[in-house]
């Protein structure tokens, strides 16, 4: 066996922190690359109107669901008794949480119960960011976490 010498021992540390290096430049790349960007402009504009905006969405009394069931996107938007709401949707994405690159603008359909729009979604963590109008002039915002199977 060879001995250890001062080179090798330099040859092997160059090594080591090269590739570990190289590995945390690779992954802040695709980190970087891959994130969706920025929710708000300004953070303090929207810190603004956050809590009358919450107050007046949570009047609403609307619960929100979403589901993918053969290659189609149902979103289901009830009052407080259970009665459909058919609210204008004014803006829908659907699309990976960590990616821009699958977003999707699905054209719902109202069927008198929930609100149908064809997607294309293969298994994992998706979302749905949804803006819809209510009819006394409400905004309604909401991120529904829509798992895929």
């Amino acid at each position: 066996m060879a001995p250890i010498t001062g080179r090798k021992v330099l040859i092997f540390m160059v090594g080591a922190f090269s590739l570990i290096i190289g590995v945390n430049l690779y992954m802040a790349y695709s980190a970087i690359r891959t994130f969706p960007g920025v929710e708000a402009k300004s953070s303090y504009q929207v810190s603004q109107s956050f809590q009358a905006d919450r107050a007046a969405q949570l009047a609403l009394g609307w619960d929100v669901g979403a589901e993918v069931t053969d290659g189609e996107l149902i979103l289901s938007i009830v009052d407080g008794t259970g009665q459909p709401v058919a609210p204008e949707i004014t803006s829908a994405t659907f699309g990976r949480a960590t990616s821009v690159r699958d977003d999707q603008a699905p054209d719902f359909a109202f069927d008198g119960q929930v609100f149908r729009a064809p997607v294309t979604a293969d298994d994992g963590n998706w979302n749905l960011r949804l803006v819809a109008m209510a009819s006394d002039g409400t905004q309604f915002r909401q991120r529904i976490i829509v798992p895929v199977n």
